[in-house]
């Protein structure tokens, strides 16, 4: 048995009535179950009716058929798939959710479970396996990192632009401005009580030190109220903090405002206990926040073993000197894009389920954890829809973000520019806590779209990944999220993830190809069923 493709601007169709097949137009709320007798698996009309006539079909089919097509190239339009017409016969036309039963909703998302598990088996045993590992290890081995407004991040774009138009994907770059900060060479050395090389990091947007570097004695913390009490031995000093790592949510506001905390007290510099709960005397970077008013000191991060040492040698009272030197600037703003490639939609065009991770990283490692994985399983979950043949109701969207490591830059400018269809946005994805093992999905919205999202998940069966959380989380989408837009993210199993975060170890050999596969599984299935579905998510 065929399916019949039906024209989905003018919604002609044959019904089966009995033993005879008629044809008129149908209004939205019937539901419909539409088969059409065939020995062949033809998805091109001219091929079929070309086989019916060769093969001595019935007359009257083959002139019902040949008006059927001619209606349809009339109207331009696109038929649809298999799953759309089995989710139209589990949940009828009704126009909204709040019309509609939970049950009548479970019935309809239930209908996907066979297109779901055609998707997992296509991303973690099919001819896809390891196909998203693969993907990311030819991007990040030939392009390396890509902190915003590098040459390298240009040539970042470049290749994701040209790889996803080869992949048949409809692709395009809207232009943003971003961030364009030069670590240049940077050393630390201290020079008291004994000779030690110390390595460090510089924060992103510190200044630099005067050519000449800077010299001073040490002021060891461990909190900023430490640092308050002791405001009166921080003038002219180099103030260290050791601060305990607790979460990163948590402890991130010492490198974040730890220079200007330091500043208000006199201090000439900082160097800050890298915030991970592990390390092999590797420092890691990331973004720092200059307080308006307030001096701007250079401000780097130093390794957890650096930091410890040098508090307890402060605990002994010896007296702590450093040398520092750090030809940090902040140059104009860069031109970049955001890359967006879509599948459009063949009934709501306008209405887009959106995926997304990071293109940029920081200018250490390969960035190949935060975020190249999540941009690349964003363009995988597109890729496997379309190896399918399957094509959503509304648009699937992936955006490969640039600047996020700024501060959400790229982002940020994408919303201000879209914020206007935001009643189009349907649900809004990212992907930048590590791409390991998947746990569970995780979502922000309404309570009524919290259930539907409830039973896509239940969709995950095969894969062992039913559970919904609370809180989907992500710089990118937050914009969107805060403005009511459901939101969902990744939660996978990353106790692991700031081993290596915005550190030389973010390589390659952090990323798992398994892992990758089921989180390409997980993020195609939960972007086509909510794109697919009769009705957007409930707000």
């Amino acid at each position: 048995m065929l399916l019949l493709q039906i024209c989905t601007d003018c919604a002609f169709i044959v019904k089966a009535v009995g033993p005879e097949l008629t044809a008129r137009r149908i209004t939205s709320t019937e539901t419909v179950c539409i088969f059409w007798y065939c020995n062949v698996n033809c998805n091109k009309g001219t091929n079929f009716a070309r086989r019916m006539a060769q093969e001595g079909g019935p007359p009257f089919l083959l002139s019902l058929f040949m008006s059927l097509l001619m209606l349809s190239s009339l109207c331009g339009c696109h038929p649809r798939s298999p799953g759309s017409i089995r989710s139209m016969a589990a949940a009828g036309h009704v126009s909204n959710h709040t019309a509609r039963k939970v049950s009548t909703i479970a019935a309809e998302v239930a209908g996907y479970a066979d297109v779901a598990k055609q998707i997992i088996d296509l991303a973690v045993f099919g001819a896809a396996q390891n196909r998203s590992h693969s993907r990311l290890a030819d991007f990040t081995d030939t392009i390396g990192n890509r902190v915003s407004g590098s040459h390298n991040l240009e040539m970042a774009i470049k290749y994701m632009y040209d790889a996803m138009a080869q992949d048949g994907l409809d692709v395009h770059l809207e232009p943003v401005k971003i961030p364009h900060w030069v670590r240049g060479k940077e050393s630390a050395e201290m020079i008291a009580p004994r000779v030690k090389s110390l390595a460090i990091l510089g924060l992103g947007s510190s200044v630099g030190t005067p050519p000449e570097g800077i010299e001073a004695e040490v002021l060891v913390v461990q909190s900023f109220e430490e640092l308050k009490n002791r405001a009166s031995e921080a003038t002219a000093r180099i103030v260290v903090f050791n601060q305990p790592f607790v979460s990163y949510g948590e402890t991130v506001a010492y490198r974040a405002y730890g220079a200007s905390e330091a500043a208000k007290v006199g201090a000439v510099a900082t160097l800050i206990r890298s915030i991970t709960p592990f390390s092999i005397n590797s420092p890691h970077t990331g973004l720092q926040d200059y307080q308006d008013g307030v001096k701007r000191i250079p401000s780097a991060c130093i390794t957890v073993e650096d930091a410890e040492l040098m508090w307890r040698m402060a605990q002994r009272g010896q007296r702590i000197v450093v040398r520092l030197s750090m030809g940090a600037k902040t140059l104009p703003d860069a031109d970049s894009f955001n890359t967006v490639a879509e599948i459009t939609g063949w009934q709501h065009p306008e209405q887009v389920v959106l995926l997304s991770g990071h293109l940029d990283s920081w200018d250490v490692g390969q960035g190949a954890m935060d975020d190249g994985g999540g941009a690349m399983i964003s363009w995988e979950a597109l890729s496997l829809i379309k190896d399918l043949g399957l094509r959503p109701r509304r648009t699937l969207r992936t955006v490969l973000w640039t600047a996020e490591e700024q501060g959400g830059v790229g982002a940020q400018q994408y919303y201000s520019r879209h914020k206007v269809n935001m009643s189009n946005f349907d649900l809004v994805m990212e992907s930048d806590l590590g791409t390991f093992a998947p746990v569970a999905l995780q979502f922000t919205g309404s309570d009524a779209a919290r259930k539907v999202m409830a039973e896509v998940v239940k969709l995950l069966a095969p894969m062992n990944t039913t559970k919904l959380e609370a809180h989907g989380e992500g710089t990118d989408i937050s914009p969107w999220m805060q403005a009511g837009v459901p939101g969902a993210s990744l939660h996978v199993a990353d106790s692991r993830y700031f081993w290596f975060h915005h550190s030389e170890g973010d390589t390659m050999s952090v990323q798992d190809p398994r892992d990758m596969n089921l989180c390409s599984a997980l993020w195609a299935v939960v972007a086509y069923v909510v794109a697919d579905l009769q009705d957007m998510l409930p707000r």
